[in-house]
């Protein structure tokens, strides 16, 4: 089979398998099930193939990714209750949030490896504490803002979305001359920038989208719960999980976020049902085992041990 046809064939198991999954996904609230869980493992495949955008494709893993997600929840918040502006306003606004500040921090892009990672987790806690700082009337201080307007239905539907453009998004950026680009850049800058690529320009435009659809997600979140304070907004488990569940399926790969994210939360729901007292003790467990074994996560390990994979998953 020809290079070109086998890309066409696994990409269109793909996007069928999507399509049944968002069709079946969304007949779930119709069915009688409850939308907690769904709603989490919606969120968290955003979160994770979001940042995947970033440090997958581009090598630069931003330990600070949650300040997208608290600006975006914040942006809407405001809008909606500070401002009076109706909910889609909010998201709109919290996307502009997230691209300007993708903007604002693109110069930290000039730092590699752990420099870059441990400047943008102290720009999250900088954003935290600007935002907590901000009058009362502005950002609601240490209480936060309380929107009013919970509407779960209408937050997973929208959610569902989300995660839905977003696993798009990173199937079309795999395979494209930009995604091709990123993985130049991300193996060897060096001679990526000799053949004529622009390092600055394409991973600027990573960081922008993965930027968007964290801060889009922090935003429909604050919809989903109707509170937004920057404890849970900035919190750094936040930027943590979505690393653990990229890292767990597989960097670099379009379906691996998602394995990751799946298997971890079954695996987090099954130990706090079974074992709640050493509930942290054991996730730890498997992350470390995870790690040990599956160094490249779950679906890079796969691919690495049967290179025929590849004609299904990528």
């Amino acid at each position: 089979m020809s290079s070109s046809r086998l890309v066409w064939v696994r990409t269109s198991i793909w996007i069928a398998f999507l399509v049944l999954s968002t069709a079946a996904l969304a007949l779930l609230p119709h069915m009688g099930y409850s939308l907690a869980f769904w709603f989490n493992l919606l969120l968290w495949i955003a979160m994770a193939s979001g940042l995947n955008l970033m440090a997958g494709f581009t090598g630069y893993l931003p330990f600070g990714y949650v300040a997208f997600y608290g600006i975006g929840a914040y942006a809407a918040a405001i809008s909606v209750k500070m401002l009076g502006l109706p909910i889609w306003a909010g998201l709109v606004a919290s996307l502009l949030a997230g691209a300007a500040l993708s903007l604002l921090f693109a110069r930290t892009m000039v730092l590699r490896g752990i420099y870059f990672s441990i400047v943008s987790l102290a720009l999250a806690v900088i954003c935290r504490l600007l935002i907590a700082n901000l009058p009362d009337s502005v950002a609601g201080g240490s209480f936060g803002i309380p929107l009013g307007i919970s509407n779960p239905l209408g937050s997973y539907y929208l959610m569902l979305a989300v995660a839905l453009a977003t696993l798009l998004i990173v199937t079309w950026l795999a395979q494209s001359r930009l995604g091709l680009a990123l993985l130049a850049i991300r193996d060897d800058p060096d001679t990526a920038e000799a053949m004529g690529v622009n390092i600055g320009r394409a991973r600027l435009k990573a960081w922008v989208l993965s930027s968007i659809i964290a801060s889009v997600t922090g935003a429909i979140e604050a919809w989903h719960t109707s509170i937004v304070d920057t404890e849970t907004a900035f919190n750094l488990l936040i930027s943590t999980k979505a690393i653990i569940y990229a890292v767990a399926g597989g960097l670099g790969t379009v379906i691996g976020p998602v394995v990751g994210v799946v298997t971890m939360l079954i695996v987090d729901d099954l130990i706090w049902q079974n074992f709640p007292i050493l509930n942290v003790f054991l996730l730890g467990l498997v992350i470390v085992l995870l790690m040990l074994f599956l160094p490249s996560g779950i679906v890079g390990t796969l691919i690495r041990r049967k290179p025929a994979l590849r004609r299904v998953l990528f």
